[in-house]
């Protein structure tokens, strides 16, 4: 089991170097990518090498991943990568209907024949409008899996909560599709509200202990510590880690 950290929970806490500095020194020994760490991909991969952590994963926009597919390679190589995850549609890029994930399912399913030919997993990260039941009841995350079973899925918790979804049920559904998951938790209602209503893993609502375990048992084996707003990226860092261990 391999605990990471996603960087785009330090992104308003920069430099980068110094965010490096912190998570080794927390005991941090991989982080994942994001297009924000992109820019100069040797020097940020040699910053990592030096404070002896990797990035064995990272998140790479449907754009980067159909459009500019060399330049995706040349990223994922520069930091030796192993498992590429595309994180997001635009709303205006969404599909509202069956056809239309089915339709991108399928264009996730021709990414990954070419990412599978050069040596890389792909998969999809979920946000929570993927849960939301489509008009005739149908649910897009449930679509993508189905109609695409070739690819992994990077199962986002809790956004899977905030989604009004129970992740017990997703991880007993679609457990062996699972090839890493974030790990982040939702405060108590009313609380943290200038962090988006997200907390530091281990205090807040979610049943980490039991979901991690599910997890382990469907046979994930990277696990990423985010948050989308901490007001203190090294108290996240800190109290995420520590937490987790103890699950």
């Amino acid at each position: 089991m391999s605990i990471s950290f996603q960087l785009y929970s330090a992104r308003d806490f920069t430099p980068w170097t110094k965010v490096l500095d912190t998570l080794s020194s927390l005991g941090y020994a991989h982080v994942e990518g994001f297009g924000g760490v992109y820019a100069d991909p040797a020097q940020f991969a040699a910053d990592l090498a030096a404070r002896g952590l990797s990035m064995p994963s990272g998140h790479f926009s449907i754009d980067m991943l159909e459009n500019d597919f060399a330049k995706a390679l040349e990223i994922a190589r520069a930091f030796s990568m192993t498992k590429i995850y595309c994180p997001y549609l635009m709303p205006e890029n969404r599909p509202t209907d069956l056809g239309g994930w089915r339709d991108f399912a399928a264009r996730l399913a021709r990414v990954n024949e070419k990412l599978k030919a050069e040596g890389y997993a792909f998969g999809w990260h979920n946000h929570d409008f993927e849960l939301r039941p489509l008009a005739d009841g149908s649910v897009p995350l449930a679509i993508l899996l189905d109609a695409a079973p070739e690819i992994g899925w990077e199962a986002d918790i809790a956004w899977v909560v905030r989604g009004g979804a129970d992740p017990l049920d997703w991880v007993k559904r679609y457990g062996p599709r699972i090839t890493a998951a974030h790990v982040k938790d939702i405060a108590p209602a009313g609380e943290c509200a200038d962090e988006d209503g997200w907390a530091d893993v281990g205090h807040g609502v979610i049943d980490w202990k039991t979901i991690t375990a599910a997890l382990k048992s469907a046979g994930c084996d990277l696990f990423i510590m985010e948050h989308d707003k901490p007001k203190d990226a090294e108290r996240f860092a800190s109290r995420s880690i520590a937490a987790f261990k103890s699950f």
